[in-house]
């Protein structure tokens, strides 16, 4: 009973779990790639990846491939991808890679991205209501191939590094997770059908049945699996990179462009101040909880009631690197469908950028402030200047 009263001391983020949180965001997502690249230049390999919509893609790539092969195996995705518009704008400036990136963008509308979905022949609307070719715009079946050629799902159901993939119910609303851990104890497998449900965003893309149950991009009800992870791990201490794609946080726009990618930007946003707050709001009640036991008068401690609120008031230390993609002047609501070969390779780049300047700044490998459970470190900025620890 002592012990539980007295719990030990918390061990460094350095001897945590390592988590890797990736958001949805399309095109966007060879940001998160990038970022991956850099980590492992960290030695940084992840015992946890959970991911939603483009980033449950990343995420079974890196889960589904030994860590050698990783960087390659998402390097030939994003390659893929991106082969539709493989030239460069050939005009500097602003205003004309604007115009380039609608361009790029209304080829893919109109053709489709190799390996990942197709436009319908005929479309959508000359089907007969209620087919499934009547309810999506594009067909995924290919996305279907590319994820069976580059993924190992062998591998992923041998839980060699955890899974988790997030999607919605069509017909109820409810988010569900599609864990490997936790399906294996119910005797069944992660295979392409999650992955694909996660990415499955209408009217765009169809969706996804699995076990008699439709489902959607996990992207309309939570576009980040951080609230997950929380909630799952109790236990053990975390370490998360949380690499997202939108930015809560934006200039007031100027134009309708301006203010239809701003509305997209707070919509897919992960609101990780809200998170964190949160988790403060649980932490305070569970120190305030330790404390009140404390005062027990002796023959009140071994109370099978007291047993109880001790258990529940043992909590973990979560430190979140978060890194979040700074959308360019010349980017607009587009940008998560926009599968240029300039725009992967400049996300890409970012990513792996962002990534190096966190590095350089480690206090969030340092032992957590007395009281703190759960710290928050933003890169923030554009990615040009020093990195700007700002801890929550």
């Amino acid at each position: 009973m002592t012990d539980s009263l007295h719990p030990s001391p918390a061990r460094t983020p350095a001897q945590a779990q390592r988590v890797l949180v990736l958001q949805g965001g399309g095109a966007l997502g060879s940001y998160q790639a990038g970022a991956y690249q850099a980590l492992c230049h960290h030695d940084f390999e992840p015992e946890w990846i959970a991911g939603i919509s483009i980033g449950a893609i990343n995420a079974a790539i890196i889960a589904g491939n030994p860590p050698e092969k990783r960087v390659d195996r998402l390097k030939e995705f994003w390659e893929m991808a991106s082969s539709p518009v493989p030239w460069n704008p050939v005009t500097p400036g602003d205003r004309a890679r604007s115009l380039f990136n609608e361009t790029s963008a209304a080829l893919i509308a109109a053709f489709g991205v190799p390996g990942f979905f197709s436009p319908r022949v005929p479309p959508a609307p000359l089907w007969p209501p209620g087919t499934p070719q009547s309810l999506s715009y594009y067909d995924t079946a290919p996305l279907k191939k590319t994820l069976e050629r580059l993924v190992d799902f062998d591998r992923i159901n041998d839980l060699q590094t955890r899974i988790s993939i997030g999607a919605v119910s069509v017909t109820t609303g409810n988010f569900k997770y599609f864990d490997n851990f936790e399906m294996k104890k119910i005797g069944k497998r992660i295979g392409p059908e999650h992955i694909m449900a996660s990415g499955a965003l209408p009217p765009g893309f169809p969706s996804v049945e699995i076990d008699g149950e439709h489902f959607w991009d996990g992207g309309i009800a939570s576009n980040t699996p951080l609230d997950y992870v929380l909630d799952e791990e109790l236990d053990r201490d975390l370490l998360i990179f949380q690499v997202d794609l939108f930015s809560a946080r934006g200039a007031l726009p100027v134009s309708l462009l301006d203010a239809a990618e701003r509305e997209k930007d707070i919509r897919f946003s992960s609101r990780t101040r809200m998170n964190t707050d949160k988790n403060k709001q649980v932490h305070n009640t569970r120190k305030a909880l330790r404390e009140l036991i404390g005062k027990l008068p002796d023959y009140l401690r071994n109370d099978p009631s007291v047993e109880i609120l001790c258990e529940a008031a043992r909590e973990s230390t979560v430190t979140v690197v978060h890194l979040i993609y700074r959308s360019k002047n010349h980017e607009s609501n587009s940008k998560d469908y926009d599968f240029s070969r300039v725009g992967m390779v400049e996300h890409w780049s970012a990513g792996t950028r962002d990534v190096h300047l966190s590095m350089r700044h480690k206090d969030w490998l340092d032992q957590p402030q007395s009281g703190e459970t759960m710290v928050t470190y933003d890169l923030t900025g554009d990615g040009t200047g020093p990195f700007d620890g700002k801890k929550e």
